[in-house]
Formats: structure tokens, C-alpha cells, sequence
């Protein structure tokens, strides 16, 4: 069977990582922050804040886009969080 249609175990919500990039005073950051939360709060799906003013490689990458939400290191989202999205993009 070629790769692209094996079929990879789905991961558990609890088994994902949920990486929010934001930045301090930023509305949009606290409003994705309380989604994030809840959505991972819900699922036990384990999360982290990085503030890309600390990182200058996290800068250069989504400085025009934060915040941004990545789920086991790849973008899901950016700007505005959609809850239902996120739960779904992490199996709940």
C-alpha cells in the first residue's frame, strides 16, 4: 500500500500538544487564549503559550499572524480561534 492511503492511528485528544504564539496586550491573543483553554480544559488536552516578543525565530515566523495555534507543531489556526474547529481537530 503506498503511504499517502495508509492509514495512521488517530491520537487521542490527551496524547496532542496545543502551542498558542501571541504576544502580550493583544486582544486577539486573550481571546484565542480563552478558547484554547476551554476547548483543551474539556478534551485533558495539554497546551502552552509561547510569546513570540521572546522568541525572535517565532517572530519572524508569525508576526503578521498571531495569534496562532498549532497543534503537534503544525498551524491549525491564526487571528481567530473557532472552538468547534479546534475540538474537532482534536478528536473531541
Amino acid at each position: 500500500m503506498t503511504p499517502l492511503l495508509r492509514r495512521t492511528p488517530r491520537k487521542k485528544p490527551t496524547e496532542r500538544t496545543v502551542t498558542l504564539i501571541g504576544k502580550p496586550d493583544c486582544h486577539l491573543c486573550e481571546n484565542a487564549e480563552a478558547v484554547v483553554e476551554e476547548v483543551c480544559g474539556e478534551l485533558g488536552t495539554p497546551w502552552e503559550k509561547k510569546d513570540i516578543t521572546q522568541d525572535e525565530e517565532l517572530y519572524r515566523a508569525y508576526w503578521e499572524q498571531i495569534p496562532v495555534v498549532l497543534i503537534d507543531g503544525e498551524q491549525h489556526d491564526f487571528w481567530r480561534v473557532n472552538p468547534q474547529r479546534l475540538r474537532a481537530a482534536l478528536g473531541g
